[in-house]
């Protein structure tokens, strides 16, 4: 008989209080009227219904990537290439993941890998290929380098480890592809 006691002094507090609260509510209702303003007094730049904010510059052009090349180390290409193992393939003959494999993609068509649904952003591309500029534009940023892109990995900052991997890909072939002059 206590313990359903006890359980009604807890129901009845829980009343009590959201009781409270929604009588609390209506009285800020009736003793506060706000007044809209004419004009905002703070404006947010670029907000909805404000005048375009400046546009933001256009971010750096990247290096060419030749230079680097020349340096690059293809073992070290090979071990960034393992964060892009989840979802591409490397080998000759290899799996479509849920992105194309990577085997001679070096100056191959960009949307010429047969069995993968390129993405309409590589499909404007299509005219291009993965040549060593391209690559290293969508290995930095895929996202700035094909806006609408499939892919969702953030890109690698790192000229080198960008080298190093622009590299190993270019092993990845019978017949490498001749270093930029």
């Amino acid at each position: 008989m206590a313990s359903s006691l006890e359980s009604n002094k807890i129901a009845a507090a829980l009343l009590t209080a959201g009781v409270i609260a929604m009588f609390s509510g209506f009285a800020a209702e009736l003793l506060y009227h706000p007044e809209q303003l004419e004009e905002n007094v703070y404006t947010v730049a670029g907000a909805e219904g404000d005048a375009p904010a400046e546009v933001a510059e256009a971010p750096p052009a990247l290096e060419p990537i030749g230079p680097l090349l020349a340096s690059a180390d293809p073992a070290a290409g090979e071990s960034v290439a393992r964060k892009c193992t989840a979802c591409h393939s490397f080998d000759e003959g290899g799996p479509t993941k849920v992105g194309p494999n990577l085997y001679e993609i070096v100056n191959r068509q960009i949307t010429s890998y047969e069995g993968y649904s390129f993405s309409d952003a590589l499909l404007e591309k299509a005219d291009q290929v993965w040549d060593y500029e391209n690559l290293n534009g969508f290995l930095h940023r895929p996202r700035e380098w094909a806006p609408g892109t499939k892919m969702s990995f953030a890109g690698l900052r790192s000229e080198q480890e960008r080298a190093d991997i622009i590299a190993y890909m270019r092993g990845l072939s019978g017949s490498p592809a001749p270093l930029p002059q």
